[in-house]
């Protein structure tokens, strides 16, 4: 059976099997307590570890560099828009209203660009997760193979489980000894809206009076 089908089995899947949760026995030579029924809280083991508190990091400073990269882009279009509304007064009618439509489409593009950028932004946070538990699939097997386990569940489902060892402390300490923080740039920062192109000599910042 594939690991993703046996790891983080949810509460009830064991009963309908039919198999009976196998009571904890000593531990062996390597010290891991041995059971076929395991339980891991996900949540703690992706908050606690090195690696998972790493992906934070990593997406929290790509949040930041976002941020930042918003705020500029802001300033270039305020600043713009002064310039515009300056020159206004120099520019015959249909000039300033043909600046003035070009400005606008400008701010137009910049903010569906920044919009979507952070819809991905946030989408990559919500699958941080999912992407973790996939690094540490190969640690989550040797675990199981040195307990004995036939499953691990996820905790959170399992409302009795007198009969099963929660692994999640064991589990986070061979995540941390195997993988620390996980490889280097493990997450890159997400692409910053496009700079806008150079506005023609005569644009400025604003459309409004």
């Amino acid at each position: 059976m594939h690991l993703l089908r046996r790891i983080l089995v949810a509460g009830g899947l064991a009963g309908a099997l039919g198999v009976a949760p196998a009571p904890a026995a000593l531990a062996q030579d390597v010290g891991v307590v041995q059971s076929e029924i395991l339980v891991l809280d996900p949540e703690r083991l992706f908050s606690e570890t090195q690696l998972g508190q790493q992906m934070l990091k990593d997406f929290q400073a790509a949040r930041e560099a976002m941020s930042k990269r918003n705020r500029q882009l802001e300033a270039e279009l305020e600043a713009e828009e002064k310039s515009l509304t300056e020159k206004r007064a120099s520019l015959s009618p249909e000039e300033f209203r043909d600046l003035a439509d070009q400005f606008d489409t400008k701010v137009q593009r910049i903010r569906r660009e920044s919009d979507r950028a952070v819809r991905d932004l946030e989408r990559r946070r919500e699958l941080l997760p999912v992407q973790f538990m996939r690094m540490v699939e190969p640690v989550l097997v040797g675990l199981m193979e040195d307990t004995g386990g036939a499953v691990i569940m996820d905790a959170r489902s399992v409302l009795l489980r007198s009969d099963a060892v929660d692994v999640t402390d064991l589990a986070a300490r061979r995540i941390d000894a195997e993988i620390g923080e996980g490889p280097e740039a493990s997450q890159e920062a997400p692409p910053a809206p496009a700079p806008a192109p150079e506005a023609p000599e005569e644009n400025g910042a604003s459309s409004e009076n």
